[in-house]
């Protein structure tokens, strides 16, 4: 019989090194469907769309996680902290949160399940030298692993770690409890990530370099753009001619009462 709920923090830390999970970010409740329908095992979500009650209905058995950037927070640990409970009472399955070992370390000891962010993280990476890859050499290596060890000393579950060279992942997360969610850092973690703008084709700006386009849905969208374009130009037309509406679209008086009502508005004096 198929597993009807999400998966436990407790089963997903007892399949390391034993099961691959896909994960995906999903932006839309089409995204969020398909992602349930095709068996993806973990989704990122819009805070906004993992409160909606509509979010357990649609995905029963996605393992979820809602995820703020640490400036779309006010930054204080209390207000993680406020936030991590929302969603947990909200049905999320774990919380990314990038802020402070203190503010992770407060969420964890509350029984928040969170997960860390190390290697290419966008909103801090100025302090490693802006978008590119982290831990090409053995000290950038073990400035990667020191700061997993100090997640795991906050009491983090899992750890996305980003754009990393996959022999330096491959060996962190064999030496680690974590649960290791590779974006871009090769396929020996526990899961990999991948963004649905970029599997879709639906990112018109730079593609990732670790990004793999399955689909080409921005052509797609430009043909149905033009099709839209096209219909409201013909619909334009058939109002200006008078084309529109036809028979079909219409509903006429019932027989005779046409006459009654000129009859009614020339005794009204209309």
């Amino acid at each position: 019989m198929p597993r009807l709920r999400p998966p436990t923090v407790a089963e997903v830390l007892a399949n390391k090194g034993k099961y691959q999970y896909s994960k995906l970010r999903v932006e839309s409740w089409d995204e969020l469907a398909a992602a349930q329908e095709a068996g993806i095992d973990m989704c990122s979500v819009p805070p906004e769309m993992l409160v909606n009650p509509r979010f357990r209905d649609v995905a029963p058995t996605l393992f979820a996680v809602p995820g703020l950037s640490l400036w779309e927070n006010e930054g204080t640990t209390d207000e993680f902290l406020r936030w991590g409970f929302r969603m947990i009472r909200a049905g999320a399955s774990a919380v990314y949160c990038a802020a402070s070992f203190q503010t992770v370390r407060r969420m964890a000891d509350e029984g928040i399940p969170v997960i860390g962010h190390v290697g290419l993280i966008p909103h801090t990476c100025t302090w490693t030298g802006g978008f590119k890859a982290v831990g090409k050499t053995a000290d950038g290596a073990m400035k990667v692993w020191e700061r997993v060890k100090r997640y795991e000393e906050a009491g983090a579950f899992g750890m996305e770690i980003e754009v990393v060279p996959p022999e330096i992942a491959s060996e962190i997360s064999k030496r680690t409890p974590l649960f290791m969610i590779s974006m871009g850092s090769g396929t020996d973690c526990d899961c990999n990530y991948l963004f649905t703008d970029d599997v879709l084709g639906q990112n018109r700006g730079h593609v990732p370099k670790h990004a793999k386009v399955y689909r080409n849905f921005a052509a797609e969208y430009d043909r149905l753009q033009q099709e839209r374009i096209a219909a409201f130009r013909e619909y334009h037309q058939d109002v200006q001619s008078k084309a529109f509406p036809e028979e079909a679209q219409v509903i006429h008086a019932l027989p005779g009462e046409v006459e009654k009502f000129k009859a009614l508005l020339a005794k009204a004096g209309a």
